[in-house]
């Protein structure tokens, strides 16, 4: 008798989706949040022009809106403001210290691993996928950058992001994904500006020849592409320029007060051409082509004389860059930067640049390995069914990749003007192609034979990545050098001649491993060493005991507590503590009060803020009481106010004012008559940032860098930076000068 209860049809089961963990991802997250997030509470005010920002940034709305350099809003930083929104959120939530302001860079840089594997996997195959994601990691300046308050991490999560957007848009054929996709690449340029704009040309071809729209399709979503592009471009960089410049602070390293010339301007077509504004001229290393006989890297670009210092160093390097850079020392093997050549040093422009001493470190360890492994894909992902031109979604795929590697490796190659941690934008690009080459090269080796040319790719890029490897750790660990060559050519022999598959998987494993323990070694000094400096770096150098070095543009930790002291205590009612020419000299100290301090010219101090009438106007007003001139030149305008301070103000007596000690900034405690080292941010520091709140370091320092100064500075940090908040510079009193 047949029963009332009805069985399901098969069609209308729910189907069980299961929630499938790869562990080998897993793995590899931890590693990456370890590298990037271990130590970052010694990471004391890490890049300090920034950290100041972001301390006036939460004090605000206007503040955080505009990213002002100051609480007073009177000069912003020199980028546009959505990475510091991240670390000024993440600062109020949390109160701004050392490890609350690098933290949102350290969630960035694990996400952009995750992104990577999602990328890479479903085309590609797992293997693929969490190689990428751990080349990704280990890549030194990677986990250099992500570990500062600098914008590079949160500005290649955006980008990888808008190529996980556009992915989707092609695979779901959703106009909306394609929008979105675009629109991040707005947000990215409102992260770094023009330099997000770099993988541009690579969404718009991948877009063509992977949508399967027809084409008049392509063009309408397209076009809505593009309007998303310009729309989240510009929609910040224009509420600036249309607010007057009497409600806003000045764009700081503008020379006209607008973002827009800003981005394509100092933070544009300046980078490609050497910088010549915004710095009083062209830092040594830029566009060097030329070794100068000081050691400087000179060279020309155009007419223009590069390796010119800035104005008012009388041709010696700017303060606080030392030996072989900022932070660096003397006898340092590469300079202080780990095997880079300084915050400036940059390489001789050319095709090889990348491969070069100088960035080559940094970032181009598996970059070999990579090329390799786009020319593999490119020939084993080939439909033979079809013709030559028609490519498959594999080859698509990397042309993608390829899309991003090429523009970014030739802009690097002939550019005037960057920093070396800059060349994070090809750690994606490099990453992917290693993930997807091993097994595009594996594949190929195993299913051609001798006499086949794509079988030698394999071994060709196992021994051409472990030669230059070799090339790189051999200043440093020259034992290693003849490991790592030796087991790249015997991996590579052995492939050629031994061609049982069981047989050649673990030496294919063993080569692999063999190019990846130089990288991951120099990957993890950032860690061990605590670093989280302005001018990222990675290398044996931070571990020596002087500290390698991080510490760009001069910028210091610390401040004179006795000039601090005097300044708070005759500041009455006016708005700022006190003036001086630069960012440098004026950071610390915002950090340290959370009070005003001006930086007269911004960040170098030439910025045309103030003119001398307005100036004049603080004065008699009261607004100001008092100006540092700590020895730093400015432009022609902040010279005349200078020359107006000198000719009229009142000198303070040094002996109120000039001490013979100092304190970083990380230490909110009052001076008690020591000294505290400066901070590179890899220095164990107390990174406490705010009155009362409880220290977050262990207060550890090479002994190295305790030595006392009689200039009101530490003897490790000569001038005290750019301008030099504690050198032996002048207080002026312009209080008297109405009277």
């Amino acid at each position: 008798m047949a029963t009332n209860s009805i069985e399901p049809s098969s069609s209308f089961k729910q189907p069980q989706r299961r929630f499938n963990v790869d562990w080998i991802l897993s793995v590899i997250l931890l590693l990456a949040l370890f590298l990037y997030g271990w130590q970052i509470w010694k990471a004391g005010s890490a890049n300090s022009f920034y950290t100041a920002a972001i301390e006036s940034m939460t004090q605000s709305f206007k503040n955080f809106w505009y990213a002002s350099f100051d609480p007073a809003g009177y000069i912003t930083v020199d980028k546009p403001p959505v990475a510091l929104w991240f670390m000024a959120i993440s600062a109020k939530v949390f109160g701004l210290h050392g490890w609350s302001i690098v933290l949102p860079s350290v969630l960035f840089g694990v996400g952009s691993v995750y992104l990577m594997y999602r990328l890479v996997k479903p085309y590609f195959g797992r293997l693929a996928g969490n190689l990428a994601a751990l080349a990704m990691t280990i890549t030194p300046i990677v986990v250099a950058d992500s570990r500062t308050n600098n914008m590079d991490a949160t500005l290649v999560f955006f980008l990888l992001l808008a190529f996980l957007f556009l992915e989707k848009a092609i695979d779901r054929h959703s106009t909306w994904w394609l929008v979105g996709s675009f629109a991040l690449i707005g947000v990215a340029f409102n992260v770094k500006m023009l330099q997000a704009f770099m993988v541009l040309p690579a969404m718009y071809l991948f877009y063509w020849i992977a949508a399967k729209d027809n084409w008049k399709k392509k063009i309408l979503k397209t076009v809505y592409a593009t309007v998303a592009l310009v729309v989240f471009t510009l929609a910040w960089p224009l509420s600036v320029d249309l607010t007057s410049a009497s409600n806003r602070p000045y764009e700081g390293g503008s020379e006209h007060n607008s973002v827009l010339e800003l981005a394509f301007g100092y933070n544009g077509s300046e980078r490609l051409l050497g910088q010549t504004t915004g710095t009083g001229g062209a830092f040594p290393g830029m566009g060097n082509n030329k070794s100068s006989k000081s050691g400087q890297p000179g060279g020309a670009i155009g007419s223009k004389k590069m390796g010119t210092p800035p104005s008012g160093t009388k041709g010696k390097a700017p303060e606080g860059m030392g030996a072989g850079g900022p932070g660096g020392k003397a006898g340092s093997k590469k300079g202080g930067m780990g095997g880079g050549g300084g915050a400036f040093n940059i390489g001789t422009a050319g095709p090889f640049r990348l491969f070069q001493q100088e960035l080559g470190p940094q970032i181009s360890w598996l970059l070999p390995f990579a090329i390799f492994g786009l020319l593999g894909g490119l020939t084993f992902y080939r439909d033979r069914k079809r013709k030559w031109y028609a490519l498959s979604h594999e080859q698509k795929q990397l042309v993608l990749w390829a899309g991003w590697l090429v523009p970014v490796y030739g802009f690097f190659s002939v550019a005037g003007f960057f920093h070396p941690y800059y060349t994070i934008m090809l750690a994606p690009a490099i990453a992917a192609l290693f993930g997807i080459g091993v097994k595009a090269l594996t594949s190929l080796y195993h299913e051609t034979g001798l006499a086949n040319w794509r079988f030698y790719l394999l071994p060709l890029a196992l021994t051409s990545t472990a030669a230059l490897q070799a090339w790189y750790v051999y200043d440093y660990y020259p034992w290693l050098t003849w490991l790592i060559l030796g087991l790249g050519i015997v991996v590579s022999l052995a492939l050629i001649f031994i061609r049982n598959r069981r047989a050649t998987l673990p030496l294919i494993s063993l080569g692999l491993l063999g190019i990846m323990v130089a990288p991951g070694w120099w990957s993890l000094t950032p860690t061990i060493a605590a670093e989280s400096a302005q001018i990222p770096t990675a290398g044996p150098d931070l571990l020596t005991s002087n500290g390698g070095g991080g510490m760009a543009g001069g910028m210091s930790d610390q401040i004179n507590t006795k000039l601090l002291n005097y300044v708070v205590k005759h500041q009455g009612n006016a708005k700022y503590l006190f003036a001086t020419a630069d960012s440098s000299t004026a950071a610390p100290y915002i950090i340290k009060t959370g009070k005003a301090v001006m930086a007269m010219g911004g960040f170098n101090g030439t910025d045309p803020a103030m003119t001398l009438k307005q100036f004049k106007k603080l004065v008699k007003t009261g607004q100001l009481k008092y100006y540092y001139d700590g020895g730093k030149s400015g432009g022609s305008t902040n010279n005349a106010i200078v020359s107006w301070i000198k000719k009229h103000a009142t000198k303070v007596k040094s002996s109120e004012y000039q001490s013979t000690t100092a304190t970083s900034t990380t230490n909110k405690q009052p001076s008690t008559g020591t000294t505290t080292p400066p901070t590179s941010g890899h220095q164990g520091k107390k990174p406490t940032m705010k009155p009362g709140k409880k220290p977050t370091g262990n207060g550890r320092a090479p002994a190295s860098t305790t030595k006392k100064s009689t200039t009101g500075q530490s003897a490790a940090q000569p001038g005290g930076g750019m301008g030099g908040p504690n050198s032996s510079g002048t207080l002026y009193d312009l209080s008297t000068i109405f009277d």
